[in-house]
């Protein structure tokens, strides 16, 4: 029975398969992951703004803060996946587990004390993000109900990066999936009364709470809950998995691996913090532009981000396919392997990218059918097309690297690139000194990338980041 598991389990270090295909087992999971997850968060979005203005106001206007304390996490992930899949390419078995142990800590000490801040916080958030009287009472309820799944859902984030680093990419789109069944079904039944339908000509009686936002945030906690629990048990159940641990072991911080972990997390963490302060620059030049220039770049973003998520995909795959490679040993496999990455995916976008530039009005037309809005989001779009096979390049690069442990260069090369051609030259002398408008600034963002993926490519050229982790923090077999 255990030779058949282990005969189940991709082995991403034979070099006699071919490169391709593990790249494209690892990817495709990854890929429908995030082409679900956007599906049922425009499903969401719509169902409750349905409630009216009040309502999506309410439920959106703490995300800037949540979404900044998440990417706390989300850069520990990095560390995490860097290290297990390093540790599973060189076949240590107890040091993957002892890692995994460290991203249960990681949790406790860090997760639940920002999931207990966003609770305490329920009403101060929004106070501080300027809600005005007609909201603050929803908003407050919203987030404190939320709060209280939340540390599940850091839970899952967490989790979701080690699974990632053992090359499993299946398990976290299967719990989310089911994730954002129980979010949509618990919308529908939640946030309206009990009302009649008709469906086919046919009526019915279809019982609903009523419950309008809180029902909503009811229906995301849960949902974060039990995709949490699903991925918790997945540790402690799935005795076949290198990362299986049990209550009875030893749950002591080793401060070599916690520090560790934080080399690899912390110029994650800086890249993220930079991109957020970036972001907030662009969007007030953006803003001062007027609603029609702002609606047309929601509109343009909302588009161009679902031609963005291959170039997710392959991206999380060189992250784990470069740690493998270099756990084991074979440092030249993993040079190949990003290699290919990066080939297959700006091959894939350049064809995304070119559906954008020749079909991109009628992908714009299911987001806004206004005169104004549709020409100017459709000229932005037919612009970001042609950075699509860049962008994506440079994304799996910087995969790779943190793979390799190297997050330094990903965060330098990102952060220079966001502040100096996208804030400095695009928004604030395009928009805000010259005043050219929202398509000089999205020239801008198509100049970056192509400089980001000429200055990566120089980056993995020298060869350095293949011994980045050893020397900064040689990774050392461990005993539980």
């Amino acid at each position: 029975m255990e030779a058949v598991k282990k005969a189940k389990r991709l082995d991403l270090l034979d070099e006699s398969r071919s490169p391709l295909r593990n790249i494209v087992l690892l990817a495709w999971p990854i890929f429908l992951e995030n082409v679900l997850s956007t599906l049922v968060s425009y499903a969401d979005t719509a169902m409750v703004g349905s409630l009216g203005a009040y309502a999506t106001a309410s439920v959106s206007i703490s995300n800037s803060v949540v979404f900044l304390l998440n990417g706390v996490i989300m850069a520990l992930g990095v560390g995490v996946t860097a290290l297990i899949s390093q540790s599973v390419g060189a076949g240590d078995k107890e040091l993957t587990k002892k890692l995994t142990r460290h991203a249960v800590l990681i949790l406790l000490y860090l997760g639940i004390p920002i999931a207990v801040i966003l609770g305490v916080l329920h009403r101060l958030i929004p106070l501080w993000m300027g809600a005005g009287a007609d909201i603050i009472d929803y908003a407050a309820s919203y987030n404190l109900i939320a709060a209280f799944g939340r540390p599940f859902g850091i839970a899952s984030m967490l989790l979701f990066s080690a699974f990632r680093g053992c090359g499993d990419t299946k398990t976290p789109l299967r719990i989310n999936i089911g994730v954002n069944v129980i979010n949509v079904v618990g919308n529908f039944f939640l946030i309206y009364p009990t009302r009649t339908l008709t469906i086919f000509g046919k009526s019915f009686t279809m019982i609903g709470a009523g419950w309008g936002v809180n029902g909503a945030a009811a229906a995301t906690s849960i949902a974060m809950a039990i995709g949490g629990i699903c991925a918790i048990l997945i540790l402690y159940l799935k005795k076949d998995s290198p990362m299986h641990i049990t209550l009875h072991d030893s749950y002591r911080l080793d401060m070599h691996i916690a520090a560790q972990i934080f080399k690899i997390s912390i110029p994650a963490m800086m890249e993220r913090i930079c991109m957020s302060g970036a972001n907030v620059v662009i969007s007030r030049a953006i803003a001062s532009l007027g609603t029609v220039s702002i609606a047309a770049n929601t509109v343009y973003v909302t588009a161009e981000s679902i031609a963005f998520m291959p170039g997710f995909a392959f991206g999380a795959a060189s992250t784990t396919l470069v740690g493998q490679s270099l756990g084991a040993g074979k440092p030249n496999l993993a040079d190949r392997y990003m290699k290919v990455c990066v080939l297959t995916a700006m091959v894939v976008m350049s064809i995304a990218g070119t559906m954008l530039f020749f079909f991109g009005k009628y992908i714009v037309l299911l987001f806004s059918n206004e005169a104004e809005v549709l020409e100017l989001a459709t000229r932005c779009l037919k612009i970001a097309a042609m950075l699509q096979p860049a962008q994506t390049g440079a994304m799996v690069f910087a995969g790779g690297l943190r793979g390799a442990g190297d997050t330094l260069w990903p965060m330098i090369i990102t952060a220079s690139g966001m502040w100096f051609f996208r804030a400095l030259l695009g928004a604030i002398i395009c928009i805000q000194i010259l005043g050219y408008g929202l398509p000089a600034a999205v020239t801008c963002m198509v100049i970056d990338s192509y400089v980001r993926i000429i200055l990566s490519y120089l980056r993995v050229r020298t060869g350095k980041w293949k011994t980045a982790v050893k020397r900064k923090a040689p990774i050392e077999k461990s005993a539980s």
